[in-house]
């Protein structure tokens, strides 16, 4: 159960940032779990260390601006299930010997991530830009979990868990948002009629 927990920890740092997860478990947990990452494994470390350093921060400084935020959605809406089930994989390796089991473990990190990845554009579309203090906090909760995963799985799990309840809970009222726009008779296809179809 603690292994999920840990999944779910470190999949939802991917969720919100790509490179930042994988910086932070290279600089603080060393060569020995490094190795364990699928595909950066293979990739000599300078070089890893180099790419990750770099777009590391590039996503903390291109996220304080809209263009910026624009740009790191798209990017990290491709990669953020691509990295959620490495790190899963790669956390699972460390306690979990059955193969399936390690697959399984990356499969749902992988989607944990994509959904709080669709959340955050969401907010992005609804909001136009995300408030700074709310990029510092996304930051902050981004090394928070890498650390949490390894040293506190069951405090990161939660915090995983309250993430994928807040995501949920978005989704439905976005929905309502959307609904309420229409005519009352228009509810069931609120698409139709609109001036400025989205």
């Amino acid at each position: 159960m603690l292994e999920l927990l840990a999944v779910l920890s470190v999949s939802a740092a991917a969720g919100m940032r790509i490179a930042l997860p994988l910086l932070i478990i290279g600089l603080l947990y060393g060569d020995g779990l490094w190795a364990q990452v699928p595909l950066l494994a293979r990739i000599p470390p300078p070089v890893v260390l180099a790419v990750l350093v770099s777009w590391s921060l590039f996503e903390v400084f291109a996220s304080k601006n809209r263009t910026g935020q624009r740009l790191l959605q798209s990017v990290e809406l491709l990669f953020s299930p691509i990295v959620g089930a490495i790190l899963g994989i790669a956390v699972a390796k460390v306690t979990i010997s059955s193969a399936w089991l390690i697959g399984l473990l990356g499969v749902v990190g992988g989607l944990l991530a994509l959904v709080l990845q669709l959340v955050q554009i969401g907010w992005l579309y609804r909001l136009q830009s995300i408030p700074l203090w709310v990029i510092f906090a996304q930051d902050l909760l981004c090394v928070l979990l890498v650390i949490f995963a390894f040293d506190a799985p069951r405090q990161g799990g939660l915090i995983a868990l309250l993430l994928l309840w807040l995501a949920i809970r978005s989704s439905k009222e976005w929905h309502r948002w959307y609904t309420e726009q229409a005519a009352p008779n228009q509810r069931r296809n609120p698409r139709r009629y609109k001036q400025d179809p989205d």
